[in-house]
C-alpha cells in the first residue's frame, strides 16, 4: 500500500474498469494508500506472465491492485488475495462478486499460505520483511519459477542498500536470498519494486 496512492489516480482516463471502481471505493472511505498506477500497470504486465496459475496478494485493501491484476490475468488463472481490516474487506469482496475466479478473504497475512505455492506473490500487506515484521520464506510459498513482487521501496542508489540511515534489511532480504534471483526496477522517479523468481 502506498502513502498518496489513491490521489495519483486523480484526472487518469483508460483505467480497467474495476481498477476504477476499487479507487472510487478507497476515495469514497476515505483510504490513500491504493497502489500507483504505474505498479498497477506493472502488476497487469506480471500477472499475465503467470499464465492459468495461482496469484496471490497479501493487503487488498480497496482491491486496486487486486483489480490491476485481474484485467492482466490469464482467464484461467485463479486469483485469491487477504485484507485484515474487515470493512475494506468485505468492500474488495463485494467488487469481484460474480467472478469465481477472484477470492478476497478476511484475515491476516499468513492466511494467504492456506492457498500455496504460487506462481505469482504480491506482497503488499505483509510478509515483506519491513520494519519488526519477519519475511516469508519463499520454499514454504512458491512454485519453482515463480515471482514474488515487492513494492513501496525507494529507488536504489547505493550498496548497500539503506533506510532512514540504516543498513535496508528487508531490501537485502529479498536481492540476497540464495533461492532468488531478484532485482528492482523504478515504477516512478520516487518508487520501486522489487522482482524475486523462485529457483526452488
Amino acid at each position: 500500500m502506498t502513502e498518496r496512492g489513491t490521489a495519483a489516480y486523480s484526472g487518469l482516463d483508460g483505467l480497467p474498469p474495476l481498477v476504477r471502481s476499487a479507487v472510487a471505493s478507497a476515495q469514497r472511505a476515505g483510504f490513500d494508500f491504493c497502489c500507483l498506477p504505474q505498479q498497477g500497470m506493472l502488476l497487469r504486465v506480471l500477472a499475465g506472465g503467470a499464465g492459468p496459475g495461482v496469484i496471490g496478494e497479501t493487503g487488498t485493501g480497496f482491491g486496486a491492485g487486486l483489480a490491476w491484476l485481474a484485467a492482466g490475468a490469464h482467464p484461467g488463472a485463479r486469483l485469491i488475495s487477504v485484507e485484515r481490516e474487515p470493512r475494506r474487506a468485505k468492500a474488495a469482496a463485494d467488487l469481484f462478486v460474480g467472478t469465481p475466479r477472484i477470492e478476497v478473504h478476511e484475515g491476516d497475512w499468513q492466511a494467504l499460505h492456506a492457498f500455496a505455492p504460487f506462481d505469482l506473490l504480491v506482497l503488499d500487506g505483509g510478509g515483506q520483511g519491513k520494519g519488526d515484521e519477519p519475511p516469508l520464506e519463499p520454499a514454504r510459498w512458491m512454485r519453482p519459477g515463480g515471482l514474488i513482487v515487492i513494492d513501496d521501496f525507494t529507488p536504489l542508489t547505493a550498496w548497500p542498500p539503506t533506510f532512514a540511515g540504516k543498513p535496508d534489511l528487508a531490501r537485502l532480504y529479498w536481492l540476497e536470498h540464495r533461492e532468488l534471483r531478484a532485482t528492482q526496477v523504478n515504477v516512478t522517479p520516487e518508487s520501486a519494486t522489487i522482482l524475486a523468481t523462485y529457483l526452488g
